[in-house]
């Protein structure tokens, strides 16, 4: 049955971010479930077939059952089908696709207003295990043979680069200008004197001031104000926060290699 078209709603930030968070996986499920392939669906898309493979995984891996599955034998010798799970999840999406339209069209100039606190909403009830976590806006992306660059701005004239896999970059549609998020955990960050000229491999160098030092019996957490506002956190053994004579007040360095870094994007 053919999807109604969408009634027309003027473009807002808020349409963009809900389905700007879908709409390749959606448009790549609803594909599969036309066309019965993976390899079609891709190229009606214009992606790669591990791009879209990895879309299928990770939407597999996120749901309480398989939206996809590979089929083999037919006269087609396989392909690749949309689950009982799979098509009830797109009718479910496609209704709620149709109540956001109206709800943006009832909002009207206010969708504008709407979507600068919804984007915080979002921003605040995100939970991961990073105990570092930092919104910015991609500068550059630098491509290698297999892994890239991502140098992500992140306010008060501080950097964060990270490495991330080629086919990430085409998965998170990283480029620059676009808003993302970089996460790294405590235990990853090396803390050094601000004075410390040693070369190191770590790409990130994050310097200011220790607002807090937390010690318990075998590590401590250390809180690095940097100059623009932000705050970096470091968890390092009790004996290298004695060595050191980290202190509240204290100027230090906090060093995180690029790999450590987690690039996100809503």
């Amino acid at each position: 049955m053919p999807r109604p078209k969408r009634k027309a709603v003027p473009p807002t930030p808020a349409a963009a971010l809900v389905g700007g968070r879908r709409v390749d996986r959606l448009a790549l499920l609803e594909r599969i479930g036309e066309r019965g392939s993976i390899t079609a669906a891709a190229k009606a898309l214009g992606i790669s077939y591990k791009a879209a493979w990895e879309a299928v995984e990770a939407m597999n891996n996120l749901s309480e059952a398989p939206l996809v599955v590979r089929t083999t034998g037919g006269r087609a010798g396989g392909g690749t089908e949309l689950t009982t799970h799979g098509r009830k999840f797109m009718e479910g999406l496609r209704d709620f696709d149709t109540r956001q339209q109206r709800f943006l069209a009832a909002l009207g100039e206010d969708a504008r207003e709407f979507e600068r606190f919804y984007q915080m909403f979002w921003r605040l009830g995100m939970k991961t295990s990073a105990r570092n976590q930092f919104l910015g806006r991609i500068t550059t992306v630098k491509n290698g043979p297999v892994n890239a660059e991502v140098i992500l701005d992140i306010g008060g004239g501080e950097e964060i680069a990270a490495t991330v896999t080629l086919g990430s970059v085409e998965n998170l549609g990283l480029a620059a200008g676009k808003e993302a998020f970089a996460l790294f955990k405590a235990p990853w960050v090396i803390l050094v004197p601000a004075d410390d000229t040693t070369r190191t491999s770590a790409r990130n160098r994050l310097c200011g001031t220790v607002s807090r030092c937390h010690r318990g019996p075998i590590s401590t957490e250390v809180v690095v104000d940097l100059p623009g506002g932000k705050q970096v956190v470091a968890l390092v053994t009790d004996d290298s926060a004695e060595r050191l004579q980290i202190r509240e007040g204290t100027r230090l360095c906090a060093l995180i290699k690029a790999s450590h870094v987690i690039i996100a994007v809503q």
